[in-house]
């Protein structure tokens, strides 16, 4: 590589890493805990609930649906999800479809019983404030994205990084480190050897970061434009007071996509259904399809299905990089292995902080003795 190159692949790393570093060494920290985030919640929350009638029969959801607004009277109903581990169901309700987020209320219910669950402990709000950090920086959607650049940002000195470890190492053998030379020396060993050793980890979770950063537009624009698509091509009068069994409308949602799992349910007139549909939302049932998602539209008034659509490749692009950057699809193993490459990660970064420190003191040191400074 010709000096010229060298010098511009040399200033974009240096630039880039100080305008992305601190971020990145805070989503470092975050990420951490996050990636142990199911195992810290249930030591901090300990599942002391049991269902009522373990092996008694559970309730259909028409009668949940009942229990929940009777439960809050004058209120319609939003969303229902299903717990995968427990015998629950949720139901978020409101004084109106079109009510704000402020305004929903969300309880659990026992299928075996219809008793409400009691709420999760006071320990979920400590994960919850690391991730709310982690995500956003509690500025909302200007957060995402300005952490969306900043995780493009470490990209490019992901890349410019490696671009220049070869010249620079040209004469090291891989991975030496030269611990009888300087200390400066020894931590940029460290540094260009951990930076090379984790390259390929480090691109797949900052890139999945940048991903998930545009959660919200994405999700807005396959909600305007496919789904929107969806309930477009299945146009109907407006609802009657009379609805159809929704008990009945989820299985001949879950009969109409095979080999995929109830998730959750948007009521008529919520944001992800129209004004006379049920849209039913499934996904696959293995490690591989279980975070794609696909919704089937059922007419609220008569039942009957009205259509289903897949999900366009930048919402599977959104669904696939969640699990990836958390590393969450592998079990207990996979976290480990993922921490120990988000602490390779934190030492590059803060090793990258003090080379550039030290080498700027040395110069400013020798300028000042009027040394001048070496090349």
């Amino acid at each position: 590589m010709k000096t010229k190159s060298i010098f511009i692949w040399s200033w974009v790393h240096t630039w880039s890493s100080l305008i992305s570093t601190i971020f990145l060494v805070m989503l470092c920290v975050t990420g951490l805990p996050l990636i142990f985030h199911d195992d810290i919640d249930t030591a901090l929350n300990p599942d002391v609930w049991e269902p009522a009638n373990p092996a008694g029969e559970h309730l259909d959801l028409d009668q949940v649906l009942a229990l929940s607004l009777d439960n809050r009277p004058g209120e319609v109903p939003i969303y229902m999800s299903f717990d995968t581990a427990r015998p629950v169901v949720n139901v978020t309700t409101a004084p109106s479809a079109s009510a704000p987020g402020s305004q929903m209320h969300f309880a659990s219910f026992d299928l075996t019983s219809g008793n409400l669950v009691p709420p999760a402990d006071v320990g979920e709000g400590v994960m919850e404030f690391i991730l709310q950090l982690h995500t956003d920086m509690f500025l909302a959607l200007p957060g995402m994205l300005f952490l969306g650049l900043m995780g493009f940002t470490g990209v490019v000195a992901v890349v410019s990084g490696a671009v220049l470890y070869a010249p620079f190492m040209r004469k090291q053998n891989f991975g030496v480190i030269r611990r009888q030379k300087s200390k400066r020396v020894k931590w940029l060993d460290y540094h260009n050897f951990l930076g090379v050793a984790t390259l390929a980890w480090v691109l797949v979770v900052t890139v999945t970061g940048v991903i998930n950063a545009l959660e919200t537009p994405l999700i807005d624009a396959w909600r305007d434009r496919e789904l929107g698509q969806l309930i477009s091509q299945n146009t109907t009068t407006s609802l009657t007071k009379d609805k159809a069994s929704l008990d009945a409308a989820v299985k001949e949602a879950v009969l109409a996509a095979p080999d995929m799992t109830l998730q959750f349910v948007a009521f008529p007139g919520s944001a992800y259904s129209s004004s006379a549909h049920y849209a039913i939302f499934l996904h696959g049932d293995t490690p591989l399809t279980e975070h794609l998602i696909t919704p089937v539209l059922v007419n609220a008034g008569t039942g009957q299905i009205a259509g289903q659509k897949e999900m366009p490749w930048y919402i599977k692009a959104l669904s696939l990089s969640r699990p990836l950057h958390f590393g969450d699809y592998g079990g207990l193993t996979q976290k480990i292995v993922w921490a120990v490459l988000d602490i390779s990660l934190l030492i590059v970064l803060l090793s990258g902080l003090y080379l550039w420190w030290k080498k700027h003191r040395t110069r400013d040191s020798e300028a000042t003795s009027g040394k001048g400074i070496a090349l």
